[in-house]
């Protein structure tokens, strides 16, 4: 098993059931105000697609600071999204995930990665991988606090519940 893209693929499939539950909410939810990491949910989704794609650019080659920019610069577009479009955009962004994995037979493949922040660094696809699923995991939880503030239940979205659903996909 190649823990990267399971945890990828759990990324997936969690950012897809949040805003499959997201849909059947008021629209205004999406951009209530509240106190958290991001004034919004809108914001919130919109902050993880766009570290999604930076991270994508990346593993496709792109230097790390060429790669932020160009997301980051996206931010202004993503915000307005609706939840019909983030998950257009969301599958988009999966779809060449996926294509990449398949494509690169060696997770364990380095790359240079020239952070403006913290110094250069050696990483690998995987451990690139399994960052992208943990920041949107920390990200998804503050989402369920902000829908909380506002008086709206969230959903389960642990890794443990995508393994059953992952079985369920698998005996289709």
């Amino acid at each position: 098993m190649d823990a990267g893209k399971t945890m990828y693929d759990y990324h997936g499939w969690a950012m897809q059931a949040l805003l499959d539950h997201l849909a059947s909410l008021p629209a205004d939810v999406m951009t209530k105000e509240v106190k958290s990491s991001y004034p919004s949910i809108t914001k919130t989704i919109s902050h993880v697609h766009a570290v999604d794609m930076m991270w994508l650019k990346v593993l496709e080659g792109t230097g790390l600071q060429e790669a932020l920019q160009e997301s980051m610069g996206r931010l202004a577009v993503t915000e307005t999204f609706s939840v019909a479009e983030f998950k257009h955009a969301f599958d988009q962004s999966t779809a060449s995930y996926r294509s990449l994995i398949e494509t690169r037979s060696d997770l364990d493949h380095t790359i240079m990665v020239d952070n403006p922040w913290s110094g250069s660094r050696e990483t690998s696809t995987e451990e690139i991988l399994l960052h992208v699923a943990n920041h949107g995991s920390y990200h998804r939880g503050n989402i369920t606090t902000m829908l909380r503030q506002i008086d709206e239940a969230s959903i389960m979205m642990d890794y443990s519940l995508f393994w059953y659903e992952d079985v369920k996909q698998e005996s289709r």
